[in-house]
């Protein structure tokens, strides 16, 4: 069935119903399996696997280079479709996505070409930004420094999002002068210690625990050149938060019409001798799809935003570049506060359709707001609102990549 059958509007493009069918059976067996695999802890490593094998982690290439060639609409309305079956899925995988723009974006050509050709063979990325303590904002504690013709790493990342099930630890260290620095580092390299320690009590299954790194050795060839992330990274990255929303929306949506479709019980005191015929509960339903289609809408009006921005990366001015990018910054932060509001209350409000046997672990609906209010958390939504109203008060674009330590800077 289409996505415009399923009432949640037509995709991207033309095309993308096409491209999505090549995925759904897969997407459709990870939602089978989500609720089993959270209540398990069994980490979605066969999941991953799978959406490896039939080219999902390759979606952005171009085509004459081993990918689909998607734009990122499609890529956003894909990953929405992901979210749905599970969100942890789509986490694990933000960081291989956002490495894989990063990659395309490179003005550096041996170095795109490379891992270009790394990513085309399936191999992925996970992340090793975050640090929990002991760093000050605006540097790592981890630490990338030269040691003879190679390169040696030390230190250790939090929030490693997708580094356990990954090839590649797409990372950010301070220099010897303390400059930031990129790095892809091998995920079984001697030295490398991987830790499912994560123990939030959402998005469990993402692995988005502890690295460690000991005397790391380093080639030239895993140092990025480039010694900044890609011009959309903040939004990208925050996109890919509110399209695992909007997926969360759509499940929860799903979740609640067929628990009510199949309830027999009744409140005497109810509109009907069926809960599928009440009225008020057919009313709580369509707010909790209506929400999720509007979080899926307001995604990937923003996504048009990062489609923008990307097609700016040659042969534009620099002015013009910097502009469609802090649009899509905006945007996006104008989405943030909207999605997360949306599915937040969504993943509340189902509840009200059904009666106290929802609360029942087994069935699982917990975990739709465990995994909202836990993705709702990163990346704080009161200042995406303060941002966007500073723009609309003074003129004040977004600001530029940011980062998260110790307000004292530890005497450096």
């Amino acid at each position: 069935m289409s996505q415009i059958d399923e009432a949640w509007g037509a995709g991207p493009t033309a095309r993308y119903e096409e491209l999505a069918s090549r995925f759904r059976p897969i997407f459709r067996s990870i939602r089978e399996s989500a609720v089993e695999r959270e209540q398990t802890h069994r980490l979605p490593r066969e999941e991953i696997a799978r959406l490896k094998e039939v080219g999902f982690t390759t979606l952005r290439l171009p085509q004459d280079e081993g990918g689909f060639g998607a734009t990122l609409p499609e890529l956003f309305n894909l990953l929405i479709e992901l979210a749905e079956a599970d969100p942890n899925v789509t986490n694990a995988l933000r960081a291989h996505f956002g490495f894989t723009e990063e990659v395309l974006n490179s003005p550096f050509k041996d170095y795109r070409d490379l891992w270009v050709k790394r990513i085309a063979a399936k191999e992925t990325s996970g992340s090793g930004f975050s640090e929990a303590e002991g760093n000050a904002v605006g540097h790592f504690s981890t630490r990338l420094v030269r040691d003879g013709d190679k390169w040696r790493l030390d230190g250790e990342k939090y929030y490693t999002t997708g580094s356990l099930f990954a090839d590649w630890i797409n990372l950010g260290a301070d220099d010897a002068d303390g400059n930031f620095i990129l790095a892809q580092v091998p995920t079984h390299a001697p030295g490398v210690t991987i830790v499912d320690d994560w123990d939030g009590f959402g998005q469990q299954l993402t692995a988005s625990g502890t690295a460690k790194f000991s005397n790391v050795t380093l080639s030239d060839d895993l140092i990025n050149p480039q010694r900044k992330r890609f011009r959309y990274s903040v939004a990208f990255y925050q996109l890919v938060h509110l399209a695992t929303l909007a997926g969360i929306g759509r499940a929860a949506a799903a979740d609640v019409a067929r628990l009510v479709s199949v309830r027999k019980r009744v409140f005497s005191h109810g509109n009907a001798d069926r809960a599928g015929a009440d009225p008020q509960i057919l009313q709580v339903v369509g707010k909790v799809r209506a929400n999720a289609y509007g979080a899926g809408a307001t995604v990937l009006k923003a996504a048009e935003a990062l489609q923008r921005a990307y097609e700016t990366r040659a042969g534009e001015v620099a002015e013009t570049q910097d502009l469609t990018v802090a649009v899509a910054d905006l945007e996006v932060n104008q989405g943030v506060t909207v999605v997360t509001s949306l599915i937040l209350d969504a993943t509340t409000l189902l509840f009200d359709a059904l009666g106290a046997s929802a609360a029942k672990r087994g069935i699982g609906l917990d975990r739709h707001w465990r995994n909202a209010r836990t993705l709702s958390s990163h990346n704080p939504r009161i200042y995406r609102e303060r941002i966007v109203g500073d723009f609309a008060v003074n003129g004040t674009w977004p600001p530029g990549p940011y980062r998260v330590g110790d307000s004292v800077a530890n005497g450096r």
